[in-house]
C-alpha cells in the first residue's frame, strides 16, 4: 500500500478537528485539520469552509525544499 493512498484513506475516515483560520502567503484563508492535516479553503464572509485545497503531495510537488547535508 502506498503512503499517499494510505494518507488519503485516513483523511476520509477522520472526524476533522480544525484549527483557527489562517491567512496564507498569497492572501488565501484556510483551515487545517489538526488530526489528519487536510487543508480547506475558508470564507470569512460566510464563516465556513468552502472546499478542500490540494496539498503538495496531491499535486506531486515537494512542500519544502530538501536540505543538502
Amino acid at each position: 500500500m502506498s503512503t499517499p493512498f494510505l494518507k488519503r484513506l485516513l483523511q476520509s475516515c477522520c472526524r476533522h478537528n480544525f484549527s483557527w483560520p489562517h491567512t496564507g502567503v498569497h492572501g488565501q484563508d484556510y483551515q487545517i485539520c489538526v488530526l489528519c492535516g487536510a487543508t480547506y479553503e475558508y470564507d470569512w464572509a460566510t464563516m465556513k469552509r468552502t472546499r478542500r485545497l490540494a496539498s503538495a503531495e496531491d499535486t506531486g510537488q515537494q512542500s519544502f525544499p530538501s536540505r543538502q547535508a
